[in-house]
């Protein structure tokens, strides 16, 4: 009987651990966060401008979606785990994601040539010129 109890117990915590996860990898190149409902782009796109990074997020097909574009930088934040450095990601999820900024959609309020970045080595937010080139991860949903 006791026995029974704890396998039972045990199976409830990893039922709940698993139905409560923020990050589902969909096997088609997308990871869905529960949390904030926002699919995102499972490999990123390498380095472009900010410009470029639109058009490519904009222009993007893939898993059968064409909605893609460049996220916020808050939904891009919500991205980051501050538990982690080097990079501040979930790396099962995001496998291959670099220690380094990301391009936000949202542009700097007090500099129009500059939009916000993230940076996944510790989570970080900054803001680059947005000639410079960094790194592009597209998602869909939200807003």
């Amino acid at each position: 009987m006791r026995k029974g109890f704890l396998i039972l117990i045990m199976s409830l915590f990893v039922f709940c651990s698993a139905a409560y996860a923020d990050l589902v990898d969909n096997n088609d190149g997308t990871v869905t966060d529960t949390k904030t409902g926002l699919m995102w782009q499972q490999a990123g796109a390498g380095t472009m401008t900010w410009t470029a990074a639109l058009t490519y997020c904009e222009n993007l097909q893939l898993a059968g979606y064409s909605d893609w574009r460049l996220p916020n930088r808050n939904e891009l934040q919500s991205l980051v785990d501050y538990s982690k450095y080097n990079p501040a990601i979930d790396t099962v999820a995001f496998p291959g994601a670099m220690s380094s900024y990301y391009w936000s959609s949202t542009t700097s309020a007090s500099y129009p040539a500059y939009a916000w970045l993230v940076s996944f080595y510790y989570g970080s937010v900054n803001h680059g010129h947005k000639s410079s080139s960094y790194y592009v991860r597209a998602v869909r949903g939200g807003q």
